[in-house]
């Protein structure tokens, strides 16, 4: 073959080629990936989407969601958080109508009545998990982790409790106060109301305190799970069967406990000082503990590689004795800790 019919050398000029259509195909996958990760963070930074799996979230992430909750929950003002702890516990209330007048409906003393009329009481949690109001045994999570982590203070997270847990208190104290002295319940409905809230002060002080302990570990248990949780059916069935396992065991829930036992004080029943003494005080400790440690510890345990945040944590005295509240800016699973 002679030199003409010899085909050119093309090797120096479709190696420049290549290397093109190689930075064009890197240049799309880092623009799909950026585009990938603003859609699947919020803009608090908590993830939106599994890394591993899209539809199931990881612990660490899990754990990133619920710090994104907790950094809201700092950043509210006392006013919005009591108003918010106020609306809750008027909400909570609803649960203690719904089981008192479904139970006063069913007769019978084998068990069947309670168990049909505490399919009533998730209702009250539902208004206020899926409503975004301020629940103390919520709180007793959320908030817990910023400061598990050193980025707010001690200080801060028990002013938050105290808002939050007065705000219910209230809230459920005036619907009680209505219901004892007013024809809103029936007949029925008003003396099965009245022997739930007996129920609690025939109970010993350490009997209260960990069935207390109990509801807390399921109602922190059911907060983490909802941010595991990636609609809004799944997040009612983890509402409805944690909250009925709550209400069937007559386990001690500080915020409806204390509707359905001020109902019997307001109706005459016991006095003021016997429901703080004998039943507010051991069911709130046996919440936080529940909540906290049991819940709040362990799960925080098992996702230290997700404990990343762009700034500087508090030192001991400011976390200890300051009232300071940091932002915190959530990593994906995996990355490396970026703070002192």
């Amino acid at each position: 073959m002679n030199d003409r019919e010899r085909p050119p050398n093309t090797t120096d000029d479709s190696e420049p080629a290549l290397d093109d259509e190689e930075d064009r195909n890197g240049g799309e996958d880092t623009t799909e990936d950026a585009l990938r990760s603003t859609i699947d963070r919020s803009e608090q930074g908590a993830p939106a989407a599994g890394s591993a799996v899209r539809d199931r979230f990881s612990a660490d992430e899990i754990f990133q969601r619920i710090l994104a909750t907790a950094d809201e929950e700092f950043n509210r003002s006392f006013r919005l958080l009591f108003l918010s702890g106020l609306a809750a516990g008027f909400a909570m209330s609803l649960s203690f109508i719904g089981v008192a007048a479904l139970s006063g409906l069913i007769p019978g003393e084998n068990g069947a009545s309670s168990a049909a009329g505490y399919l009533l009481y998730p209702v009250g949690f539902m208004f206020v998990v899926l409503g975004s109001y301020q629940l103390f045994t919520e709180n007793t999570l959320t908030p817990v982790t910023l400061v598990m982590t050193r980025v707010a203070s001690i200080p801060a997270m028990l002013r938050v409790w105290v808002v939050v847990f007065t705000a219910n208190i209230l809230g459920v104290a005036a619907s009680a106060y209505v219901l004892a002295n007013t024809h809103v319940l029936e007949p029925q409905a008003a003396a099965m109301a009245s022997q739930i809230g007996h129920h609690f002060f025939e109970l010993s002080w350490g009997a209260i305190f960990w069935k207390g302990v109990f509801a807390g570990v399921l109602i922190a248990g059911m907060v983490w799970l909802i941010h595991a949780a990636r609609d809004t059916a799944a997040r009612v069935l983890v509402i409805f069967a944690l909250t009925y396992a709550v209400g069937a065991a007559e386990l001690a829930h500080c915020i409806v406990g204390a509707g359905e036992t001020l109902y019997v004080v307001f109706s005459g029943g016991e006095s003021l000082l016997a429901f703080f003494t004998q039943f507010l005080v051991p069911a709130t400790l046996g919440n936080t503990v529940g909540g906290v440690v049991l819940v709040a510890l362990l799960n925080y345990s098992h996702t230290h590689e997700s404990r990343a945040y762009n700034r500087s944590n508090l030192d001991w005295n400011e976390w200890l004795f300051g009232n300071y509240i940091g932002k915190p800016t959530t990593t994906t699973s995996g990355e490396g800790s970026t703070s002192d």
